[in-house]
């Protein structure tokens, strides 16, 4: 299949990427599928070939690439049938930690990360009783005695059962006590291993995708005061930029997806046979197609744009909303032609197509839901009035 990308200044990216997700075919991700497992020998090969270290400076023992370049691995992983929702994480964790963190906390943490020995998969805002309104946090970390006392409750909190390090958003200032309401947050570093058990308890979250997620309750869990990243009170500030990062990621990631439901939809509509022709020759068939893809470039050239400003340390906000937004949107219609155009055969497993369609439909509703990004434009790029 053809795109309008060319020539592509990532193509060598794309051809190693591909290469290695060659190794691990559609039945590999079937049976992980099935097994509600973790795609953990595709993910060791991922660190081992350095793909998930590519935003940590050289220094460290990373490629030192953009938000461009890891948006282009994300995107190759879906596009390939995988499913970057096992490994983004580790992107724009990692992120934090390099753009906040002081230097003793990155020589500590960043090359072993890099190297693969350390996983920093997940990063713990969202909680039950506040969703997407994050200044209204309830859980808690109090100083005392050089450590943070923390207690409360998060929910959705992804990949923590298969990581070492986790990214904790806490208030430390009561909200009745803080001038703007996002301030007096902070953010720290959990070492997953001295807390599990020891004040933070994980249960998961059995859900419609195979997606590892968890509610996580702290009682009394204590964490070191050099854990804090950066300012006491300035978290949310410091969380931004890993959300506007997280969101570029995602939409390359429902690019990905939206590629392979048209590359898969055009294969079988040129193969498939009834009354005597190919469907793909019927109007009807081949213009959901051709429009599905239509939406699919378009929303990446929005992708693009996101990852040039996020790389050039521009607000892009916005781009990044609007980015996921598109695209999740691109992946969703594509999702759907795909499996019309297999009609019954979309349903069955041995098509990968059921699968990948569960795994799109999570992009409407999460990092962020579609009407938050219409609230964000409507505010922030229109001029309208707050709505909540």
């Amino acid at each position: 299949m053809s795109t309008l990308n060319a020539p592509d200044q990532h193509q060598d990216i794309r051809d190693a990427v591909r290469s290695l997700c060659a190794e691990f075919p559609d039945e590999y991700f079937r049976k992980i599928d099935e097994q509600r497992g973790y795609p953990e020998a595709f993910v060791d090969a991922l660190i081992g070939a350095g793909w998930l270290s590519a935003m940590i400076p050289e220094e460290y023992g990373g490629s030192g690439l953009g938000l461009t370049a890891a948006s282009v691995i994300m995107e190759e992983i879906n596009r390939s049938g995988g499913n970057s929702g096992a490994v983004h994480g580790q992107m724009y964790n990692m992120g934090t930690l390099l753009r906040n963190g002081s230097k003793a906390q990155k020589e500590k943490y960043l090359p072993d990360i890099a190297a693969g020995k350390l996983r920093i998969q997940s990063m713990a805002v969202t909680e039950p009783t506040t969703g997407t309104d994050t200044t209204k946090i309830k859980t808690v970390a109090v100083k005392k005695d050089g450590r943070y006392v923390v207690n409360g409750q998060k929910v959705w909190i992804s990949r923590v059962q298969h990581s070492d390090l986790m990214i904790l958003l806490a208030r430390t200032t009561p909200l009745a006590e803080v001038k703007k309401k996002s301030e007096g947050m902070s953010i720290f570093i959990v070492e997953l291993k001295d807390a599990v058990g020891k004040g933070l308890t994980v249960r998961p979250i059995p859900n419609l995708v195979n997606h590892e997620t968890n509610e996580l309750f702290f009682d009394n869990l204590e964490i070191p005061e050099e854990n804090l990243i950066g300012e006491e009170g300035k978290g949310f500030k410091y969380i931004l930029d890993g959300l506007n990062a997280e969101r570029t990621l995602i939409a390359a990631e429902c690019i990905g997806d939206g590629y392979w439901f048209i590359e898969r939809a055009a294969r079988y509509a040129n193969e498939r046979i009834v009354f005597d022709r190919p469907i793909g020759k019927n109007q009807g068939v081949q213009f959901p197609i051709a429009d599905a893809f239509i939406e699919i470039e378009a929303a990446n050239l929005m992708r693009f744009k996101a990852c040039e400003l996020f790389d050039a340390h521009q607000p892009c906000g916005a781009q990044a909303n609007m980015a996921k937004y598109l695209a999740a949107k691109a992946s969703w219609e594509a999702a759907n032609v795909c499996m019309q155009t297999h009609g019954g055969f979309g349903f069955a497993n041995e098509y990968d197509i059921e699968r990948k369609f569960r795994e799109t439909r999570l992009y409407q509703v999460a990092p962020i839901s579609t009407n938050l990004i219409f609230s964000y434009v409507a505010e922030h790029l229109l001029g309208l009035p707050r709505s909540f």
